[in-house]
């Protein structure tokens, strides 16, 4: 059965694979033919065609009687289908006792089967159609998905059904679950820049934020069953998921299979969302380091509290991430090219959908460069309120940052993850078109008065991992008060 699956998918790749090679060889054969006094341009010379206007394909949206909201988008390209449920729900909801709660129940969502099939037995029969069916619970969304060829989808929408609407939570799955992450809370202070990108969000929310906070051995301790079937009945309803699905289907009856599985699922009436949590910038200014003597090097990440995408400087803000990244940018030419300071350095205006997101730039460097570093990327933030856009800086940063949204739309799964994204945090279904046409229209003041506004230097917190010995001169030429952080990992 196994072998019979994978001669099928090897069957579609070895065509392409074949063709490729015909195409490379043919590419070989004529440009040997190529005339030798033929001169290579200058990358200045190059001329490209203007980017193709992003186009949605076909797709059907509707709602079952029980509240189930379906987007179907066909592709025909290849025999495969895939789909997601995203359902409302996450992390920053779970009760503070209890952290590691929603991601639990994702996870034995999955591995412990359903009230057909164990989660061993959902493994093995997966493995024989070459399917897959997943499930997971992150900060602010909850999603499980399939994937199938399009013969077996009959079954594999089945199985996926079953793990949507009839986990059964086996205690034993919650247990090695559970095992799984106290392994990682006790690995989590291996890798320093994990260590950094963790207590650089506590400085910024607050050590106590659901979009900060830790999940320890005491909390996993207060986790059972009971609890995960409780988060289940609470937020996986119809009415508070969508479904997408993509592929090579006839829409007709993938309708009808989808009302045969999930026809029948009961709604949950006046069903009610807690709030968002509020969200205020925790720590404002200041110099924190976290001693590593065993570190060569420093890892450094600088910020603020940031906004969310439906804020009225986000394309600016957008466009600023281009001026400041990449080859051209200013922190890549300042910091690395000129100062010689560090191979890797970045800055990002990372906004979230209906959260606050953060505002964070960073990089490595060497111990005894630490300082230096530090004053450079705060020149560059300054720079980049005060100095002005140049022409260059401005075709540069818009060009990179329509090319980036472009790969955002090259096959009909990715866009339909994107249209059920919009509507699950209420964005409108033109957010695509609106973006896109902002961004070609953005100008340098534009820039220049979002980054004046947005970017607030007096709030900045500066967060070190690194060797105290070997950040010389020492931090504190910078402030004398450099605030210390405990990762010591409470005890089981």
């Amino acid at each position: 059965m196994i072998a019979r699956k994978f001669r099928r998918i090897w069957g579609v790749r070895t065509i392409y694979i074949w063709v490729s090679v015909f195409v490379l060889a043919g590419l070989m054969i004529f440009g040997n033919n190529a005339p030798a006094s033929a001169a290579p341009r200058h990358y200045t010379e190059l001329e490209f065609p203007p980017l193709p206007e992003v186009k949605l394909p076909d797709y059907n949206r509707y709602e079952l009687p029980n509240g189930l909201v379906v987007y179907l988008m066909e592709d025909h390209e290849l025999p495969f289908i895939s789909g997601t449920a995203m359902v409302r729900v996450g992390d920053r909801w779970e009760p503070e006792s209890q952290l590691g709660l929603a991601e639990l129940t994702g996870t034995v969502m999955r591995t412990g089967g359903t009230k057909q099939y164990t989660g061993d037995e959902l493994n093995q029969l997966l493995e024989q159609e070459a399917a897959s069916v997943e499930a997971g619970i992150g900060t602010d969304s909850g999603s499980v998905s399939f994937s199938s060829l399009t013969e077996d989808v009959d079954k594999v929408f089945g199985w996926f059904t079953g793990v949507l609407t009839e986990p059964v939570f086996a205690p034993d799955k919650l247990e090695l679950a559970k095992s799984q992450v106290r392994g990682g809370i006790g690995r989590r202070n291996d890798d320093p820049g994990e260590i950094l990108s963790r207590e650089f969000v506590k400085l910024i929310y607050g050590a106590n934020s659901p979009y900060a906070r830790s999940t320890e051995y005491a909390n996993l301790d207060r986790i059972d069953r009971e609890s995960l079937v409780k988060l289940h009945q609470q937020y996986f309803h119809p009415n508070n998921t969508i479904l997408g699905i993509s592929g090579d289907f006839n829409p007709q009856q993938m309708q009808k299979l989808i009302s045969e599985k999930l026809g029948a699922w009961q709604p949950k009436e006046n069903l009610e969302l807690p709030p968002l949590p509020a969200v205020n910038q925790a720590t404002t200014g200041g110099i924190f380091l976290i001693p590593q003597p065993q570190l060569t090097q420093s890892y450094i990440q600088i910020g603020h509290l940031g906004g969310t995408l439906k804020d009225a400087d986000f394309v600016p803000l957008d466009v600023v991430n281009g001026v400041m990244n990449g080859f051209g940018g200013r922190l890549f030419d300042e910091i690395r090219s000129r100062q010689g300071l560090a191979y890797s350095v970045y800055g990002s205006w990372s906004p979230r959908f209906d959260y606050p997101g953060v505002f964070v730039t960073g990089g490595q460097t060497r111990s005894e460069a630490t300082v230096p570093f530090i004053k450079g990327i705060l020149g560059e933030i300054d720079r980049l309120r005060t100095a002005p856009i140049t022409p260059a800086e401005l075709a540069r940063a818009k060009d990179s940052t329509l090319n980036s949204f472009i790969f955002n739309f090259q096959t009909p799964r990715q866009i339909l993850s994107r249209l059920m994204r919009y509507a699950y945090y209420g964005y409108p279904q033109d957010f695509i078109f609106q973006y896109q046409k902002q961004v070609a229209n953005v100008t340098a003041a534009d820039i220049q008065r979002a980054a004046q506004t947005n970017l607030q230097p007096d709030k900045l917190v500066t967060l070190v991992v690194g060797n105290p010995d070997g950040i010389q001169p020492s931090l504190t030429v910078l402030n004398p008060e450099v605030g210390s952080i405990d990762i010591t990992i409470p005890p089981a």
